[in-house]
């Protein structure tokens, strides 16, 4: 097959998704199919569109560069109405000139405009969905800055009460916007239940699609996880020498953003209740590092900030860490840093968010808590009880392999693919 794969996303400077798509990429071309790569890159400068090519691991990547403005809502009607349009055109000369077979979208700003171009050439198109963009104008469901709850609609009122956490005092002066996101976020889900498949990452973001969003009653819903290169991360934990400095005992660690979402303003309380006497190695930035750094230094804790680190000092950090504390409110849609803790056999402490239950089996791969002290209570219990770590992460390494390995994943994707194209 010859394949087209549009992404937000990709190596050597992306996260998590973007190193999945790249699994993808790589597993179908070990398969003998030809992968093609087109990224649209927003731009803050004058040059209204541009093409450029390049290229990353030997798969050539065409990047589709536009103007985004900086401000909030222009931004976005920059990186969704209107590259929809000019995407959706581009893309579709594109695959009628390399005779693409079939175009598989990855995100929020190519899925739009990939099934747009392949509606307009007749080619099948699948739609990779990790977040909650077709439900939730923000893609996380997240109104409030603290707490558990999730934004259970997005109805008129529920975006006022989102704004607040986001303008801040100028709050009230963006409610003239709500027409225009609920207006985007109708026409997403529309574009979206166009799609000849959807695939969901996680069980639970398939049934909140089809609870949120009901014009995809009628697609092609299918549940297939993120891929990992289970052998090349191990390979890549072992040889790496970027974690120079570890601490020579053992260390809890958590790796990840340092934002609401990821639920960091409870990580320095979930280690004091817990009476964690190992330090607590943070590897990653956000907009709330330096609530994080204060409250670390009010701790008096052994806390150890290293900032953002590559691929290949994450695979280290997590490879030599006792244990890994995902403190997420969520809702995490299926998480890459518990597929990696878990495929190198860390034994996790977690809050029980979204997609997780996917990974995670409760005292079988790892411990869920629905609740700051109950994480706690899980944090406590690794740290004073070695045998369990040990049983727990020997669990999380056989069920990776069995279930999320790029092989196993990738080979559901083809017989996907190749099911669409027969049906076309």
């Amino acid at each position: 097959m010859k394949i087209l794969i549009a992404t937000d996303a990709f190596p050597p400077v992306c996260g998590g998704s973007g190193w999945s798509t790249f699994e993808l990429a790589r597993g179908l071309r070990s398969r003998g199919h030809l992968v093609d790569i087109i990224q649209p890159r927003p731009q803050p400068s004058a040059v209204d569109q541009a093409i450029t090519r390049t290229s990353y691991d030997g798969f050539n990547v065409t990047e589709f560069r536009f103007r985004a403005s900086t401000l909030p809502f222009v931004r976005n009607y920059h990186k969704s109405e209107q590259l929809t349009a000019r995407l959706a055109d581009y893309l579709a000369e594109l695959v009628l000139e390399e005779r693409h077979e079939i175009v598989h979208a990855q995100h929020v700003m190519t899925v739009p405009p990939a099934i747009a171009a392949a509606r307009l050439v007749g080619v099948p198109v699948v739609a990779t969905i990790r977040d909650y963009w077709p439900v939730c104008y923000w893609s996380d469901l997240l109104h409030t800055r603290g707490g558990l709850d999730l934004c259970p609609e997005c109805s008129a009122g529920n975006m006022a009460r989102c704004l607040q956490p986001r303008a801040g005092a100028a709050w009230p002066l963006a409610l003239p916007m709500i027409p225009y996101m609920r207006a985007n976020l109708a026409r997403k889900q529309r574009t979206l239940a166009d799609a000849d498949a959807v695939v969901a990452v996680s069980r639970r973001i398939a049934d909140d699609l089809r609870a949120r969003a009901p014009q995809l009653g009628s697609t092609r819903v299918e549940v297939i996880p993120n891929p990992v290169n289970v052998g090349a991360l191990r390979t890549l934990a072992s040889t790496d020498d970027a974690t120079v400095g570890a601490p020579a005992s053992p260390y809890a660690l958590y790796l990840g953003k340092i934002a609401p979402n990821k639920g960091t303003s409870f990580l320095l309380p979930v280690i004091e209740r817990a009476d964690l006497d190992w330090p607590l190695v943070v590897a990653g930035d956000g907009p709330d590092r330096a609530a994080l750094e204060q409250a670390a230094a009010a701790s008096g804790r052994d806390v150890r900030f290293v900032g953002w680190v590559d691929q290949s000092a994450a695979a280290g950090w997590l490879a030599r860490a006792s244990m890994l504390v995902f403190p997420s409110r969520g809702p995490e849609s299926l998480s890459r840093v518990l597929i990696e803790a878990s495929a190198l056999g860390v034994p996790i402490a977690a809050m029980d968010t979204g997609g997780t239950r996917d990974i995670i089996e409760p005292g079988v791969t790892g411990l869920l808590s629905s609740s700051p002290e109950g994480l706690s209570d899980d944090v406590r219990t690794l740290r004073r009880d070695e045998g369990l770590r040990a049983r727990l992460g020997a669990a999380a390494r056989r069920r990776v392999e069995h279930e999320f390995d790029a092989d196993a994943v990738v080979a559901r994707i083809e017989r996907l693919y190749m099911d669409l194209i027969a049906r076309s």
